[in-house]
């Protein structure tokens, strides 16, 4: 066992060029207590992520090349918010910890607190300058309030189809 107050570098013996994602963000930062609960499912996000950059891209329009890294940043921030809010097996400390140090989206995961935002797939979904007429993404709008043209059209920017 490692003494308390000891870096996650230090505790994992890794060097900073052999690190990637959020471990770059924290190696040289005191980790708090729980976090071995949650890192292996971080990893996996990680190694999803570089997945979905360095896959081919061949025949797809320059915004769908973005969609699988918004739907893993979800994941992993959905991941995260219900460990903490839902699942309870996370502290405050670490869920703090977390947001500080930008392995969670806190502006996303603060959205999700509110009503009628439960679910939103990212914060591009609801930036109205990102659009032409300054409204936000299509996947905000009700399927049910879709005319037939746009019924399951994904979002350009996200790629989501309704969140």
């Amino acid at each position: 066992e490692f003494p308390l107050g000891s870096t996650y570098l230090q505790r994992r013996r890794l060097h900073p060029a052999d690190m990637s994602g959020w471990r770059l963000k924290i190696h040289r930062k005191r980790v708090p207590k729980g976090f071995d609960k949650i890192e292996d499912k971080l990893d996996a996000f990680d190694e999803k992520m570089k997945e979905a950059v360095e896959a081919s891209h061949e025949g797809l329009r320059k915004n769908e090349t973005t969609w699988p890294v918004t739907k893993f940043h979800w994941l992993r921030n959905r991941f995260i918010y219900e460990a903490y809010y839902k699942k309870k097996i996370i502290s405050r400390e670490l869920y703090d910890f977390l947001i500080r140090n930008k392995v969670a989206d806190g502006a996303l995961i603060a959205k999700w607190k509110k009503k009628g935002y439960e679910y939103l797939c990212s914060m591009l979904a609801i930036d109205k300058s990102a659009s032409n007429f300054g409204t936000t993404s299509i996947c905000r709008v009700p399927l049910n309030k879709r005319s037939q043209e746009q019924q399951v059209l994904p979002a350009v920017n996200t790629g989501c189809v309704s969140c």
